[in-house]
């Protein structure tokens, strides 16, 4: 079979009919089937295949590829989770609605999606409400499919069908959902057959394969799995093109082979295959995985496993993660707890050791894991002790990244150590049997369980005080005080005192691309760092600030989706965080691929800064950007390189520092 080609993913014949005849088999056995029910017509919900099957007096008659929830299945309110099990369709909703209607509280608005790429998940065309028929599952307080407002319905995101990615509902393609409404009637029962919780033992004999192995996430699992004594191999693109060669031997001196991303690394010998949000049904090794029957584990149900083994210590929050995390793993380490940690930045000290950096497996039950809540995998997590640093604006809407937050503290088995800021108030538990037994407020007022005192910023480092110790960060910036902070606090939460902490914090060096200092040339100093949201941004750009002159900064967006989201609090955050004397150039706004439109460009944005006043221009290349950079530094000035996604920003930033280095300094200047 040919699988750099995209094959259809249903089965045929007697294959489906074995399949819909198991799924019924544990369907009618699960404990609360509706009594006296007829199932000569209803719809089979396929969760591990993501497929919805229609089925009359005992056939399948129509398939169609649907999404369920990313957080994977499950039935409590504020979940993001699918309900399992029995229901039936309650409402029949937009009857000769135009394709693409958008509906709103289950009413149609007269607003028509027209094929445009937004960021914002809407409910289009028709709408099946579903009410649960098994209580204290998917019925009754606190799980009620109808209460959950879980449907049913056409999406704006048909390019994610096929794959877990919704946010509980049940989406379909536009056109599908139409010819699905048009054979259905208010009453049908619907069952929904959960796929299994459980995944393959990573320290089995069966390999996983990771598709997308580059990626930050993936890697760092797929070297865990390693570190444990699995098997791990896997696939990227960029591999293929002969890209990153640096980071392919890391991996191979752990002993994860690395095949062509064209279907031929899947192979019997696989336990699972693993895919991350960003790799799409296209993708040959998944077309292979289906083939050959390999079940699909998302990155963030294996992260999950290892969450739920380990006494886990995970860190969410839309900034300062991937810093956090490696605080904490730093401590624990200095303290002598041995711990295990898997996260999406590159942590000095194990770069040191010959590693990639983002992962490293201690022998201890101790794991420190980034939450990642741009893809809503956060939901995913029961961790001992959970950690919410902040709430900004980033991914989503705030409103819905504060409800998987909420989610997440509920599931935090012990201790819930939160941000002292006014929009995280609302997470701390109101009493006993809401989330943890133990909540642990940081921050620098009088609300804080956990306050930093006498701060004092200084260009390359930080002192600051908690119960009367004196702690020396050899990090800059304000924001990073408060990571510290909160590492402090998670590590205080499984037993370590804090004076056990000060050396630890003294030695901390640092992680890959958060104000990562890259040298200095002619007196103009290089940073490169990771900032991409409007928060990061303007913390990146103030801590800049405190250390130079001037600052030119560089900042290339990711993502047309994204950037479309925040491109109004872009240009307000470059316009006000930027002095009269800094400077600012946007490059071309990065793509990894993909369906999104990309119907703007960053020269737009460019140019809405620039009418505020500020000092901004477009880039229209990298090799134009560095002779511009090089020839407008000046002695005393910080170029700042910012972006995230694309790994070969580093590689701009040091050409820059190069290009520095070998220009003519202008006539009158001086140079150190």
């Amino acid at each position: 079979m040919d699988f750099s080609r995209p094959s259809p993913h249903h089965l045929h014949g007697p294959i489906l009919a074995a399949r819909l005849a198991a799924l019924m088999r544990d369907a009618v056995a699960r404990p609360k089937t509706p009594a006296g029910a007829r199932f000569d017509r209803l719809l089979v919900l396929d969760v591990d295949r993501q497929r919805l099957m229609r089925v009359e007096r005992g056939e399948v008659v129509a398939e169609y590829p649907v999404s369920t929830a990313e957080a994977g299945i499950g039935g409590a309110e504020g979940s993001f989770k699918t309900p399992p099990g029995w229901h039936r369709i309650h409402r029949r909703i937009g009857e000769g609605e135009p394709p693409g209607m958008v509906f709103e509280s289950r009413e149609p608005t007269g607003r028509i999606w027209r094929g445009d790429s937004i960021d914002e998940d809407l409910i289009l065309t028709r709408v099946l409400t579903l009410d649960g028929l098994e209580d204290g599952v998917n019925r009754g307080p606190g799980y009620d499919s109808l209460e959950r407002y879980i449907y049913i319905h056409g999406t704006n995101h048909e390019h994610r069908i096929g794959r877990p990615s919704s946010h509980g509902c049940v989406r379909m393609r536009n056109e599908d959902v139409i010819a699905l409404f048009d054979e259905v009637r208010e009453g049908d029962l619907v069952v929904i057959a959960e796929r299994p919780s459980a995944i393959p033992d990573p320290r089995g004999p069966g390999r996983f394969h990771y598709a997308g192995l580059g990626g930050s996430g993936m890697s760092a699992l797929a070297q865990f799995q390693a570190m444990l004594g699995g098997t791990a191999s896997g696939s990227d693109r960029a591999f293929d093109k002969g890209e990153r060669a640096d980071e392919r031997a890391e991996l191979m001196k752990l002993g994860i082979a690395i095949h062509p991303q064209d279907g031929s690394g899947l192979g019997f010998d696989c336990a699972a295959l693993v895919v991350s949000t960003a790799v799409e049904e296209t993708v040959p090794d998944v077309a292979a995985a289906r083939y050959l029957g390999v079940p699909i584990v998302h990155r963030s149900e294996l992260l999950a496993h290892y969450v739920h083994s380990m006494r886990t210590i995970a860190v969410t929050g839309t900034s300062g993660k991937s810093t956090v995390v490696a605080m904490i793993f730093e401590i624990l380490r200095g303290a002598g707890r041995n711990p295990s940690v898997i996260t999406g930045g590159e942590l000095a000290s194990l770069r040191q050791d010959g590693l990639w950096g983002n992962a490293w497996y201690g022998g201890a039950d101790l794991l420190v894991v980034e939450a990642d809540e741009s893809d809503g995998s956060v939901v995913r997590y029961r961790p001992a002790v959970g950690v919410v640093l902040n709430l900004h604006k980033d991914h989503k809407e705030m409103e819905l990244v504060a409800a998987m937050f909420d989610a997440f503290r509920r599931q935090t088995r012990d201790t819930l150590v939160l941000g002292e800021a006014e929009n995280l108030r609302a997470l701390k538990p109101a009493g006993a049997g809401d989330g943890p037994e133990h909540t642990l407020v940081f921050g620098f007022g009088p609300s804080a369980d956990l306050r930093a005192t006498g701060v004092a910023l200084e260009t390359g480092s930080s002192r600051f005080e908690v119960e009367d110790l004196p702690f020396t960060l050899p990090v800059p910036g304000y924001h990073n005080v408060e990571n510290a902070l909160a590492a402090i606090a998670a590590c205080r939460a499984v037993g370590v005192p804090i004076a056990e902490m000060v050396g630890p914090l003294a030695r901390f060096e640092g992680v890959a691309r958060r104000f990562q200092i890259l040298g200095q040339a002619r007196g103009v100093e290089v940073v490169d760092d990771f900032a991409h949201n409007p928060a990061k941004l303007a913390a990146a750009i103030a801590t800049a600030q405190r250390r130079a002159r001037r600052v030119l900064a560089v900042y290339q967006p990711h993502g047309f989706a994204p950037t479309r989201f925040l491109r109004a609090d872009f240009v307000e955050t470059f316009s006000t965080a930027l002095r009269p004397d800094d400077r600012l150039w946007l490059l071309e706004i990065y793509y990894a691929g993909g369906t999104a439109k990309r119907d703007f460009s960053a020269a737009d944005i460019a140019a809405e800064i620039a009418a505020r006043g500020t000092r901004a221009e477009f880039a229209p290349s990298r090799e134009r950007l560095i002779e511009r950079v090089a020839a407008e530094a000046r002695p005393g000035d910080l170029v700042l390189v910012m972006g995230a996604r694309d790994p070969s920003l580093t590689r701009l930033a040091r050409d820059a520092l190069r290009a520095i280095e070998s220009a003519r300094a202008p006539a009158g200047t001086k140079t150190t």
